[in-house]
């Protein structure tokens, strides 16, 4: 079979009935598509609460079904095209397109218009909500809450600046696998700093290691990537990076000469490359 399996739906068994004649497999089938109910849900490698997180699906975005067995769903992420196991409960049936997507770090979804209102549920940076109502400085997304309306923008209007948005997520939790504000890692930090500013990023570190273009050390500029062997930052200065790491077990900013020394001593090496996105 060929092609990358984090990003290839397809088994011995089974596969995407678009990859026929492009990888071998007992029979082709069409995929389904679902959207993601709850406000962050883990992609995980087996169908089993316990089993390994790869990634995470967060609210509104699609989730294409191929296979369905009990309390799990296999598929892929229509956003970065990561395969995986997804539990059916935080699924549901597509709706209207998304309107907007969430630009705060995290949000409230409130039960009114009233920020004195119960929270309903949080939803992370690059979330996705459909908007048909305003009410003061609030917002409607039907089937969820209101949102305060300066927490969103529309779909089509992003960032510019893929360092702050990244910034915006310091001192959040690691979480191996996460792409969210209450946890997240290395190249999901990166992933969303991209998605914030209306890029395209794929999931995993090795993956973003082959962005843009490549750069010498001594070239390096904001928003510029450095990649070691599992690990990338990002650069907020010439000389300084933001990442999440498991040393500090958050996303923090430091000085590149430390972070080169301190992964060096831990036996990873040296890094492997710079790029420009």
């Amino acid at each position: 079979m060929k092609g990358d399996p984090r990003t290839t739906l397809a088994r011995p068994d089974l596969a995407d009935r678009r990859l026929e004649g492009v990888v071998r497999a007992d029979r082709y089938e069409p995929a389904e598509p679902c959207v993601c109910t709850a406000p962050a849900t883990a992609i995980r490698r087996a169908p089993e609460p316990r089993a390994e997180q790869d990634s995470q699906l967060l609210y509104g975005e699609t989730f294409e079904i191929l296979e369905s067995r009990g309390d799990w769903a296999w598929g892929q992420a229509r956003r970065d095209g990561y395969v995986g196991y997804v539990t059916r409960a935080a699924l549901g049936p597509p709706g209207d397109a998304p309107s907007h997507w969430v630009r705060a770090v995290r949000t409230t979804v409130l039960e009114r218009p009233d920020f004195k209102s119960s929270a309903l549920a949080f939803l992370s940076m690059n979330s996705l909500v459909t908007v048909d109502r305003h009410d003061g400085r609030f917002v409607r997304a039907p089937g969820l809450g209101w949102i305060f309306q300066d927490h969103l923008s529309p779909i089509g209007r992003f960032g510019t600046d893929a360092a702050s948005a990244a910034e915006q997520f310091l001192g959040a939790p690691y979480q191996w696998g996460g792409r969210e504000s209450l946890g997240l890692d290395c190249s999901g930090l990166v992933q969303q700093a991209f998605f914030a500013c209306g890029r395209g990023c794929p999931r995993d570190a090795d993956q973003q290691a082959r962005l843009g273009r490549e750069i010498g050390p001594g070239d390096l500029r904001r928003g510029d990537l450095v990649a070691w062997d599992g690990h990338i930052a990002m650069m907020v200065s010439e000389d300084t990076v933001i990442h999440a790491n498991s040393h500090h077990m958050a996303v923090a900013v430091e000085s590149l000469d430390d972070a080169r020394a301190r992964i060096e001593r831990a036996g990873v090496g040296k890094p492997t490359g710079c790029r420009r996105p």
